[in-house]
């Protein structure tokens, strides 16, 4: 049986060459159809192949905020 993880919800801002380096690798990872694997606030997360992607867009007041989301059931 799978061990519980306990809900989190955080957010973690990266210097720009170490966003891009992310991001290259998550493109080439969805690309090749092969998981990706990110250490995110000191949890590794492996993303599934199968995961679900979606871009989310929020305005309010003065600000404008883009997510780049993946989605998927933990095994």
């Amino acid at each position: 049986m799978a061990k519980k993880r306990p809900d989190r919800d955080l957010e973690k801002t990266y210097p720009r060459k170490e966003f891009v380096a992310k991001l290259r690798r998550l493109a080439d990872a969805i690309e090749a159809g092969k998981p990706f694997s990110i250490q995110v606030a000191g949890e590794r997360l492996r993303i599934p192949a199968s995961a679900l992607f979606n871009i989310e867009h929020e305005r309010e007041g003065g600000v404008d905020e883009v997510e780049f989301q993946l989605r998927w059931e933990r095994e």
